[in-house]
């Protein structure tokens, strides 16, 4: 029986986990749930599975939690570090499907436990890529990608040698803007950009994939999880989101991972890697779908992706100023103090101005060095904000 942790229970990751799991009860034991705010369906899987431990993120609303969970005999946690503390708990397989760069300290004590870290949180290893990938050599763990996209690529690369890579090809929808005029950017709503044309996710991720900042941190992701040379990684604007991700060889050869959009495959396969199970997911009806579009992304549209090259040249902790900025502007957009497009420029301000100080980008990569960088970014993306928002009137 396989012991599992799921780390952000309640978001849509963590819920298709858990419904993987639901159609196979006997194969798994539920060790501990995280998540935040929804603590009533926190209560409720937690119960269901008969978790050892439900944690919220939010101290405030642990009484809520114990209330939830009255009668049981699930014990109730709140706060990091009891969060991190579940990810510390013997596990076989961790799911980090925690939003953002709360995810590191979690996913960071999964690994030194020695357990499986299936990894949805794309943070982690932009933030820390070298200080988690270390972690995982040194306790002998093992990081299996999760995001459909690097799953993608871990499934093309099976047998396969990764010096005969030539080129990794990410693909991307668009996302909301993708066919709007470069002009009206600049007006759209929170609501528009909260809606995706494929894909089922949360707000964050969704305005994210609008603004092509996930795809941003994917290709910083990628290089780290890889051991790619940036110039190795492409990203293609591909609408119909079927085609997730390509490896391209020495030989010519391009290897193209194809299937649904719908997560339950990647967590899947992660799930019973290194086996192939039958999942729950639609077969494609390739003469049904006809034809597969593809074009290059358009900078002026998406910047993010420049900046992300700009991160990748100048390492060190740079992915972690990176992070903390597009994460504060995401939340001064969503509170309608900036607008959509005034996101990157927050970010690329934070990153010249941090870039500037000596040690900050070049400090070694720990925990405590990420976590001090990452409050520093956030508070120079505020003042970034203010400054915005005092010329605009």
């Amino acid at each position: 029986m396989k012991r599992i942790t799921i780390l952000g229970a309640t978001g849509s990751i963590g819920q298709n986990t858990l419904d993987l799991i639901r159609r196979d009860r006997d194969a798994y034991q539920v060790v501990a749930l995280t998540g935040g705010r929804n603590i009533a369906q926190l209560a409720r899987d937690a119960m269901e599975f008969g978790a050892e431990i439900a944690v919220t993120a939010r101290d405030d609303l642990l009484d809520d939690l114990r209330a939830a969970l009255s009668g049981s005999a699930v014990r109730a946690a709140a706060g990091a570090g009891a969060v991190a503390e579940a990810g510390a708990r013997p596990a076989d397989w961790v799911m980090s499907a925690i939003v953002g760069a709360a995810g590191l300290p979690p996913g960071l004590a999964a690994l030194e436990q020695g357990a499986t870290l299936a990894l949805a949180n794309k943070e982690t290893l932009v933030a820390a890529g070298p200080l988690v990938m270390e972690t995982a050599a040194r306790h002998g763990a093992r990081i299996l990608p999760v995001d459909s996209e690097h799953s993608a690529i871990f499934q093309a690369l099976i047998g396969e040698d990764i010096g005969a890579v030539r080129r990794v090809v990410i693909t991307a929808s668009g996302g909301a803007f993708r066919d709007w005029p470069l002009d009206a950017l600049a007006k759209a709503s929170l609501e528009q950009a909260s809606t995706h044309p494929n894909w089922n996710m949360g707000q964050r991720i969704t305005i994210d994939s609008a603004s092509m900042f996930n795809k941003a941190l994917e290709v910083i992701e990628a290089r780290e999880f890889f051991g790619l040379d940036p110039a190795q990684i492409e990203v293609l604007v591909h609408p119909e989101s079927l085609v997730h991700a390509l490896v391209g060889f020495c030989d010519g050869a391009l290897l193209a991972h194809v299937g649904p959009h719908d997560m339950r495959h990647a967590i899947g396969y992660a799930l019973n890697w290194p086996e192939r199970r039958p999942l729950p997911v639609d077969a494609l009806d390739l003469a049904a779908i006809g034809q597969l579009n593809f074009r290059a992304p358009d900078p002026a549209r998406y910047p993010a992706l420049g900046l992300a090259r700009e991160v990748m040249e100048m390492r060190g902790l740079s992915g972690a100023v990176f992070n903390a900025a597009k994460e504060r502007a995401l939340d001064h957009f969503i509170a309608g103090r900036i607008g959509f497009l005034d996101m990157s420029d927050v970010v690329e301000e934070v990153l010249a101005r941090l870039s500037a100080e000596n040690g900050l980008i070049d400090a070694g990569i720990t925990l405590d060095s990420v976590t001090r960088l990452d409050h520093l970014s956030r508070r120079c993306a505020d003042a970034v904000v203010q400054e915005q928002c005092k010329k605009t009137g």
